[in-house]
């Protein structure tokens, strides 16, 4: 029977044990002996341990759920108590090490006592000895006193360049100058003044750093507040990193999210390899980049963009004379209703289903292109197979549920399309850990190769397996592995077989056509919420757009974003139901 693998995290533990042991042991001689000649040996191996200490630490940081060969029950918790243990070993050779690093200052006293000894015999033989030793005895005594005396001058020196170091912050530390006075209002904020040069100790996600000001004090400053203080040249060189940075990023954010998908070994693969899941399901790829952030979420499309002069915007016009948001055309602009999906694959035994959806969004074939919205589905407990949408129901439907939608997208793209990805959220009755699965997608594109749109009507399309960079695979294989035979009977069979996905487009009316208009270029949304959004959109006109008649008030920055206006302002929420950041546009101010 060939040996069991061992996993990462195993392998730290075995390391976090001899570690333990050889700790143990060092503490135990060093104790035990009489510091006759093996302090050195002894400061060595403390050195030695703190680097194995550090190296195993940063190694047990870099390790993820997804690196283990098989599933670990209570991942997180032995890893937090691995990383307990190393710190714990880290503070006892810290101690170790004081002890065995005495001040230098007890010992130039016990010198000094020494000395005074003997001083004292030197003065009773000095009464027997000639003159000539006595002159001899007073000269050592002198050179002594002068070596001891150099000796706490070192020392003195040393402690003032230790002080003086710990003033200087350090080397990989950015410095940034304040451009509007911060005062703090909550416990660990460090209030600031313009003009004040500051070192950032970290950055966090939610744009509070922690800052050191010149007086040593830290404390949590808003990065809004700061501006980046450095040469003229290193600037530019900074900028120009920074543009390089972001380009890539953009183009080749979806491809790493999609390659993490393939490449890493994750639960996916482990119940795929065991047979809970068929083989063409894999990790959610959308709902991987939901995660990332607020870059395809709807909240950040609704919001206005600034346009290059950062003093009007590029998609919200207000009409001077009828008051509301002038209406703008974009490439496509369609409304589209979802029916059901049929024949989808569920998860084998282990697997808890707690949810179905579809998460669709406007893609060229290489990126999304809009923000990503999500539709829940629902099935029957006799047909788990079949799903549908915009159930019937007493009262008010709400609009997660809701099968029809919108979409706005004015990409010049000839493969525009538009990308459903098919997804269950589940839990497994093992270990209790949470996941989203990616049950197949399908993808409609909205121009034929000349460019006309395609018409509007009802179209099935066949659900794939993988990812949408994934070609040619099936959702489970098992379905046409023992299909034979080329004739037309056997080929309906098969396809009545296969997973699909039934939609109908549809062109908007007339009423829904302007309110479509009044939106942003791009968003993907339910239609039941068109009305609020034209209603966030007139309420952002009227407050951004309605006292900038002249370009002086634009000048003036009456109006101008509170990015560009750090004083006191109150930010309302954006009507989305899935928005969860304020919309930064929408500012009034407190007076």
């Amino acid at each position: 029977m060939p040996p069991k693998r061992q996993g990462p995290l195993q392998t730290v533990q075995r390391e976090t044990d001899d570690i333990k042991r050889q700790v143990d042991s060092l503490i135990k001689d060093a104790r035990l002996s009489d510091g006759s000649g093996r302090t050195e040996a002894y400061q060595s191996r403390c050195i030695h341990l703190q680097n194995l200490v550090e190296e195993t630490t940063r190694k047990l940081k870099k390790l993820t759920k997804a690196d283990e060969p098989a599933p670990v029950g209570n991942y997180e918790q032995r890893k937090m108590e691995e990383e307990r243990r190393l710190r714990g070993f880290e503070e006892k050779l810290l101690v170790l090490v004081q002890e065995l690093s005495p001040p230098q200052k007890r010992e130039g006293g016990s010198s000094q006592a020494q000395e005074d000894e003997e001083e004292e015999d030197s003065e009773e033989d000095s009464e027997e000895d000639s003159e000539e030793d006595s002159e001899e005895d007073s000269e050592e005594e002198e050179s002594e006193e002068e070596s001891v005396e150099d000796e706490e001058e070192d020392d003195d020196e040393e402690d003032v360049v230790t002080k003086t170091m710990e003033q200087i912050p350090e080397s990989g530390t950015a410095t940034y100058m304040v451009i509007s006075a911060f005062k703090g209002e909550q416990e660990g904020d460090l209030t600031i003044q313009m003009g004040e040069v500051l070192a950032i100790l970290s950055k966090n996600e939610d744009g509070w750093w922690l800052a050191q000001d010149s007086k040593g004090s830290k404390g949590l400053v808003p990065k809004t507040y700061l501006k980046r203080y450095s040469d003229q040249e290193e600037d530019d060189e900074e900028a120009s990193e920074d543009e390089e940075l972001e380009s890539k990023r953009k183009q080749s954010s979806n491809w790493d999210c999609v390659m993490r998908a393939i490449t890493e070994i994750d639960a996916t693969d482990v119940l795929s390899a065991m047979g809970a899941i068929p083989a063409g399901f894999r990790s959610s790829t959308l709902s991987k980049l939901l995660d990332e952030g607020i870059t395809y979420r709807a909240s950040h499309y609704i919001q206005p963009e600034l346009s290059q002069s950062k003093l009007s915007f590029k998609d919200l016009f207000r009409d001077p004379d009828t008051g509301k948001v002038r209406q703008r055309t974009a490439r496509t602009s369609l409304t589209l209703t979802l029916w059901s999906c049929k024949s989808i694959p569920t998860p084998g035994v282990g697997v808890q289903v707690l949810s179905r959806h579809i998460r669709l969004c406007a893609f060229d074939g290489t990126q999304v292109l809009s923000n990503i919205h999500t539709i829940r589905a629902t099935c029957n407990a006799n047909n788990v197979k079949t799903w549908s949408f915009s159930p019937r129901m007493t009262g008010n439907l709400p609009s997660l549920l809701d099968g029809d939608c919108f979409l706005r997208c004015n990409s010049d793209a000839p493969e525009l399309g538009i990308l459903f990805e098919l997804g269950v959220t589940y839990i497994r009755n093992s270990t209790g850990e949470r996941g989203d699965l990616s049950c197949g997608w399908a993808f409609l594109k909205l121009f034929d190769t000349n460019g006309a749109p395609v018409p509007h009507r009802t179209y099935e399309l066949l659900v794939h397996g993988g990812t949408p960079y994934e070609k040619d695979v099936e959702v489970d294989p098992s379905l046409t592995r023992g299909a034979t035979g080329t004739g037309m009977f056997q080929q309906m069979m098969l396809s009545r077989k296969l997973p699909k996905l039934f939609l109908k487009l549809k062109s908007p009316n007339v009423r829904t056509r302007s309110q479509l208009s009044a939106l942003p270029d791009t968003l993907v949304g339910s239609l039941s919420s068109i009305h609020l959004l034209v209603l966030h959109r007139q309420l952002l006109a009227d407050i951004l757009l309605m006292d900038r008649a002249t370009m002086q008030n634009a000048v003036s920055g009456s109006v101008l974003p509170a990015h560009t206006s750090p004083s006191g302002l109150t930010t309302p929420r954006c009507p989305l139901p899935e928005c969860e950041v304020p919309c930064r546009f929408l500012q009034t101010s407190k007076q």
